[in-house]
Parts: structure tokens; sequence; C-alpha cells
């Protein structure tokens, strides 16, 4: 019942009804979880005690990061600069794979451990309440799990990185998807080494001038195979794929991806010991390079059975791997993109059951992707398929 009230003309009048008041938290909840992010649910909890106390209840978030802080010397940026443009002198097929590969992947990996890792140096704990929005003159930054230090009830949760971790060249595809419970359990990447429009042959949408040569074999012997992959070539990797430097390429992509996986697997650590209502986890990147992704089950598994860290580094061990390879010089799918030496690579743990991986192959490989990249998924697996092994790592 509202409350009334004398106004300075002796007339009666009824206090005002705030309607939203009305709204029962339930409501007020759900509407929030669709909000999801991070910030805004911050700025939310400053409206008033009421959000201040429900916020915190919010079981789907969502944790967009801005920048990538690096506590190294500016200098150290500059040197490592210069060394990057130095080695660009060299073209020896494998000095531009270790180039690809850790002057790509080390620093940003760095930085990565630098941002999810609470640290003391990048601003204060939240203390009891959630960071609101700064003044725009001071800035501080907060690793995620400090930002959701105050949630209590997650049991979603996204995080998504500014970009990815690899330094690829530009024009190579590049996407990975790996699923984790205290260690690996899958893993899939699809690459390219260019992309174009079927539709302007002559447009180079990618950069794919640089690699089409190579990655096809020219036109010759087994590498001249269309987009169906099966009449010319009969989905044969062309010899020239072992000899020009391609294979070499792969195997980094497959190493570099693996490492980042791993990476974010070993720094989501503190995250998962905290919210112990997490049910689905997913850490990926504004690029779409790479995701990472935890179910309910998996996330139990961490939880019980603590992860293996690898000596060399803050991320998780890899284990011994079983690896199928699919490749196709030329891929072209129903859009009208043609994907320039194609490569598959579908990965699980040695101990996993052969059986498993060969009758559910063609659903987790495809489905690991969006459009149009799972529909060139579903082609490649209908190719040769190529067995390799690697060794813990």
């Amino acid at each position: 019942m509202g409350s009334i009230r004398i106004d300075l003309g002796g007339r009666i009048r009824p206090e005002p009804i705030d309607h939203f008041d009305r709204l029962p938290d339930s409501l007020i909840l759900l509407i929030f979880n669709k909000i999801g992010d991070v910030k805004a649910l911050g700025r939310c909890c400053v409206v008033s005690r009421r959000f201040h106390s429900l916020v915190p209840q919010v079981d789907d978030v969502v944790v967009r990061v801005d920048c990538v802080i690096s506590d190294d010397d500016p200098s150290s940026g500059n040197s490592s600069s210069s060394a990057s443009a130095a080695s660009d002198k060299f073209r020896h097929p494998i000095s531009s794979l270790f180039r690809i590969l850790f002057s790509g992947l080390c620093k940003p990996l760095q930085s990565l451990t630098q941002l999810i890792t609470p640290s003391a140096r990048r601003g204060t704990s939240l203390s009891g309440d959630f960071d609101c929005e700064a003044e725009q003159n001071s800035v501080t930054h907060h690793s995620p799990t400090q930002v959701l230090k105050n949630f209590r009830e997650i049991k979603l949760l996204r995080i998504e990185l500014p970009s990815g971790e690899l330094g690829i060249d530009e024009g190579i595809l590049l996407k990975w998807k790996a699923n984790f419970g205290s260690t690996l359990d899958n893993c899939v990447i699809l690459g390219a080494s260019s992309v174009v429009q079927s539709a302007n042959k002559g447009c180079d949408c990618l950069g794919a001038s640089n690699a089409s040569n190579s990655d096809s074999g020219n036109g010759n012997g087994n590498g001249n195979g269309s987009g169906n992959g099966a009449e010319n070539d009969n989905g044969s990797i062309p010899e020239s794929f072992y000899t020009n430097g391609g294979l070499k390429l792969r195997v980094v992509w497959t190493i570099s991806s693996l490492i980042a996986a791993s990476a974010r697997h070993y720094l989501l650590q503190p995250i998962i010991a905290e919210h112990t209502t997490l049910e689905n986890l997913v850490l990926t990147d504004a690029d779409g390079q790479g995701v990472l992704s935890m179910n309910k089950e998996q996330l139990e598994e961490l939880r019980v059975k603590p992860l293996s860290a690898s000596s060399a580094s803050k991320r998780t061990l890899v284990p011994a791997l079983n690896m199928r390879l699919w490749y196709a010089p030329q891929l072209e799918l129903p859009n009208g993109m043609v994907l320039k030496g194609a490569t598959l690579v579908a990965i699980r743990p040695s101990e996993q059951p052969k059986k498993e991986i060969v009758s559910s192959e063609g659903n987790w490989v495809a489905s690991a992707f969006e459009e149009p990249f799972r529909t060139a998924a579903r082609m490649l697996v209908k190719r040769r398929t190529y067995c390799l092994e690697m060794n813990s790592f």
C-alpha cells in the first residue's frame, strides 16, 4: 500500500509507486542473465542496493578482456620488434617456422599469463564490492579472477580475449577448438595457406598468391584435386607437400595450437577452483582463432584430479597423442570460398580407445567449427586419412 503526503496547497496525494520495485527478484535476475557482460553488470550494481544484492547471484557471465597488459620493460618490446624485423630477412623454411612458433607465440602467452593470473601490481582487489566504472583519467586493470570474485553462483562463464595468441602470417587461416578435463580430451585444428573466392579467381582475398603454388604442387601429379577432392587425386597428399615445407608448417600449426590451448587451461585453474557452481566454461578470443571448452563433468574432473603441469612453462602437460590428418591442395566450399592447402587435424590422447575415435569422428570433428568451416571439415574427413603420433610435451 502506498503512503500519502501533503503538498503545500494542503491537498493529499499518494506517494508515487516505483513499479520496478514490484518486479520479483527472479525476473530481474533473468534480465541480468541476459545482459551477461560483467562490465554492464558492474554498472547495474551501483543503481540501487537491491541491484547490488542481486548482481552476485547472476549465473551467466561474459568477461570481455579489452587489452592484454605486459609487465615487460618497454625497451624489451622494441628489441623484440627489431629482432622480428631482422628475422624477416631469412627466408629459409626452418627459420620461418621457428619465427612463427616462437616470436609469434611466446610473448602473447606471457601476456596472457600476466592477465589471467592475479597480480598485486595490476590494481587493488575488489574488497567486497564490484569494480564500478572508473573515471576516464583513472584506469585500473583487474584480472578475470578478481572481476569474478564476488559472483557466487556462476554456472555459465565465457571469457573472451582481445585476440588469438598465435601470431600467424597474414592471409593464413588457422582455427582450433580444444576440450579439457584435467588434461586434453580432444582438439580439432583447421588450417589453410590462404582463402580466396572462386567467383573472382584473379582476386587474392587473403594473400593466396604466397601459398597457392607451394601447397597445390603447381597442379601436377596428385596436387590438382578439386574441392570435392575425390575424382583426380583420391584424397592423397601430393609429393610436393613433403618437399616444399608444407608438412613442416602443419606441424608448427598443430604444436602452436596445442601449446596455446594448454596455456589457457593452466591459467583457468584459480577460476575453476573458486567457482564450484560452474557447469560450462569457454575461453575464446575476438579473432575466433581458438576456443577452449569445459563442460560440467570436465570441470569436476579437474577439481578432483589436479592437472599435470609442464616443467618448462606455465601450461598443462600435453599427453601422448594420436592424430588424424586430412589434406586437400584446394577445397572449394558450396558458398564459393576456396581454401588453398586445406588441412584438418583431429587429436585425442593415445590412451583413449581407438574405436571411439573412429565411430564418432565425423560428428565431433565437424561440430568444432561454425559455418562455413563446419562444411569444410565435413568435406575433408571424406578424404584419405593419415595417422600420426606425438609424444607428450
